[in-house]
């Protein structure tokens, strides 16, 4: 059978983000055995730019795809996008080239929430009509599926979760050890710092609970424009002897963060499925986040973690309370979140639902668009 060649968009694979790390896992599986994967680049990160190279860009960028597909004989373009204003209207541009020169589209769908972006009314059924273009839409979590398929009935959807390599992390173990000796609670962040990870509300409940006499230490691995603005707040809270800025962290330098940790926090506003939390977990983590876009699917409260409200510093301090004061609650919910993504969230799985998609993607004559794609559901269910 000849082997399918896949342009799979998204920013460069070099970037610091959680599209990046997708893009990347996706070439490092075995659907690179199986496909000629090849890469697109889109999106600001990784790029030096000015205003003018950016807009010509993005005139310019359906047409290089148009150009990628033809010199590639691409048979499926694999979109990765967010639900925001700049990535839709840039992502669409892409979906409509694609489908004009003959190739079959995968629609996958990170961040934002549907209904908050489409809304109502007459933008809601442009979005309607715009994503019905896509020959399959990838969704992170069981509710988006839920969602994604009442509002385009009889698409071909699929709840694909995010996966994360475990390997890195193994020496993690020697956690359950140190754990039950006592010591402060190493707790720590791992992501960009930007508005709605819920970072002011961490620095809060750091402060709420070092006033009651806990000894604790929080480390904020990540870059972003928050940075400076967090870095005064710690400063006017009090908190530099116990808050770090440990800046990006990738590769051998984010796997010996983790694995000197004991809780993951990741109190956000909105998410799909953070590799962040995948990561923190197979390195055995306990998680304190909260339940929102697919965190609900991987994290069973007082299980593999702790789920808090989101912008509740009180409830994220209690949380925190409550694994520095039970440290074998804390071992065992470290645990039980290794456990839960070694065997749900692998990347042997990852590679073979997308092998499956692809292949039903690439072979589809047209006359099945509207089959649903039943198979793809996410663990646990």
């Amino acid at each position: 059978m000849k082997r399918h060649t896949v342009l799979v968009l998204g920013p460069s694979r070099e970037a610091l983000s959680g599209v990046s790390t997708h893009v990347n896992l996706l070439f490092g599986s075995a659907l690179a055995g199986e496909f000629d994967l090849v890469h697109f680049q889109v999106g600001s990160e990784g790029r030096r730019e000015g205003p003018a190279a950016r807009a010509l860009r993005l005139v310019f960028g359906p047409l290089r795809l148009a150009a990628a597909i033809a010199r590639r004989g691409a048979r499926i373009v694999h979109i990765n996008c967010s639900l925001n204003a700049k990535a839709f209207w840039r992502d669409l541009a892409h979906l409509a080239a694609a489908k004009l020169c003959g190739a079959r589209v995968v629609f996958q769908k990170h961040g934002g929430e549907l209904r908050a972006f489409a809304g109502e009314g007459l933008f809601a059924r442009f979005v309607r009509a715009a994503l019905g273009l896509a020959d399959a839409i990838v969704v992170l979590s069981q509710a988006e599926l839920r969602a994604w398929r009442a509002f385009l009935p009889g698409k071909r959807i699929a709840a694909l979760p995010n996966c994360v390599d475990a390997a890195p992390y193994r020496w993690g173990r020697n956690r359950a050890r140190r754990a039950r000796e006592g010591g402060p609670l190493e707790l720590i962040y791992l992501g960009r710092l930007v508005p709605a990870k819920g970072l002011d509300e961490c620095l809060e409940a750091v402060k709420l609970e070092t006033s009651r006499g806990a000894a604790l230490r929080l480390t904020l691995a990540g870059s972003g424009s928050e940075e400076a603005r967090l870095r005064r707040r710690t400063f006017e809270l009090g908190l530099t002897r116990h808050v770090r800025f440990a800046g990006p962290a990738h590769g051998e330098h984010k796997a010996e963060l983790l694995c000197q940790a004991d809780v993951l926090l990741l109190p956000s506003y909105a998410e799909g499925l953070p590799y962040a939390l995948l990561e923190g977990m197979a390195a055995g983590l306990a998680p304190v986040a909260t339940p929102v876009g697919a965190i609900p699917d991987v994290i069973t409260d007082g299980v593999h973690g702790l789920l808090v409200p989101p912008r509740d510093a009180e409830a994220i301090a209690d949380a925190v309370a409550r694994l520095a004061n039970d440290r074998l609650a804390l071992v065992r919910m470290g645990g039980a979140a290794r456990e839960r993504v070694a065997g749900h969230y692998s990347l042997e799985r990852f590679a073979a639902g997308f092998a499956a998609l692809y292949r039903e993607v690439g072979q589809d004559d047209g006359n099945e668009r509207n089959r649903r794609l039943d198979r793809g559901t996410a663990p646990g269910a």
